[in-house]
């Protein structure tokens, strides 16, 4: 996987119009008002001058040890640009991604355990709204209502926690409501299931059967939606990040695509790439936590006939 996203994003940065080196030497996607002596040794400084194939293996084989080169435009090491953004970036995903669970679940749980059919359908009907609703237009109707006019939490900047509020919610509001629709879907699947039927035959109540019996079921393909999502939070905090002029990664990578910043741009990717891994790494790992069967059935069929 991080090979893939590596080799994708050189290749496709690669074959875009323009000069990394000329932008940063201050002529945009015009080279010829540029010194030759002095393009040619800027090319030469970043291994711009050698063939494709030979950058991308000089390129990979330093990225295997941790070194993905400098910035094109400032000149500083790729770990360091990243570095200095990331915390912001962790803060705004992080939140975000807790705000989705409980969102999601929240109305998952409240939509199938009610008896009231109206409550049900528009409780329902709220996920395909803010799967629907551009990430980007949640985001300036927040900061026209609570910024501008209510002036509750502030439009731009890092302020702190009052300042991660409204970007938190804006991200977490498309995730929340795919894992809202999966979990719903999930849980009104495993309350049809004959164990449930037989700790209602036992006497069990509903609001145990819904979290003791069919949540820890039905949780299993919100949890995969989850790990699938880590990586979309990542992309979309470039959007969001942007709206709320914070400086994090996601303003990182949109500066270095506008100026072809190559090695940042490939840091970047990676680092996406590596976290989606991670996270879906942890995931694999709490299912049995959740579903003891499925290392029963593991088990099963390593063992002989």
């Amino acid at each position: 996987m991080l090979w893939a996203a590596y080799t994708l994003s050189f290749l496709v940065l690669d074959y875009l119009p323009g000069d990394p080196v000329s932008a940063m030497a201050g002529a945009g996607m015009d080279s010829s008002s540029i010194d030759p002596a002095r393009l040619a040794e800027l090319k030469k400084q970043y291994g711009f001058d050698k063939p494709v194939l030979v950058q991308y293996v000089d390129y990979l084989s330093k990225a295997l040890h941790g070194d993905f080169g400098d910035s094109v435009s400032t000149g500083r090491s790729v770990t360091s640009v990243i570095g200095d953004a990331l915390p912001q970036t962790l803060q705004l995903t992080g939140a975000a991604l807790l705000l989705a669970a409980l969102f999601g679940g929240g109305l998952a749980l409240v939509a199938t355990y009610t008896s009231q059919r109206w409550l049900r359908q528009l409780l329902l009907s709220l996920p395909s709204l803010g799967v629907s609703i551009p990430t980007f237009w949640v985001g300036l109707m927040l900061v026209q209502l609570l910024s501008f006019r209510v002036r509750m939490f502030p439009a731009f900047g890092n302020d702190g926690l009052h300042g991660l509020i409204l970007p938190a919610v804006t991200l977490a509001i498309p995730t929340g409501a795919l894992v809202a629709q999966v979990l719903a879907k999930s849980l009104f699947t495993a309350l049809d299931e004959p164990y449930v039927q037989t700790a209602r035959a036992k006497g069990a109540g509903r609001v145990r059967i819904h979290l003791s019996h069919a949540l820890r079921n039905a949780s299993l393909p919100a949890l995969t939606v989850i790990g699938l999502l880590a990586g979309q939070l990542m992309a979309n905090a470039v959007v969001i990040e942007t709206v709320f002029a914070r400086n994090g990664l996601g303003r990182v990578t949109a500066g270095a695509v506008t100026v072809q910043d190559i090695p940042v741009v490939q840091g970047v990717v990676v680092f996406g790439a590596l976290v989606f891994v991670l996270v879906n790494l942890i995931v694999d790992l709490v299912y049995p936590l959740l579903d003891p069967r499925i290392v029963v059935a593991a088990t099963a069929r390593r063992s002989p006939a």
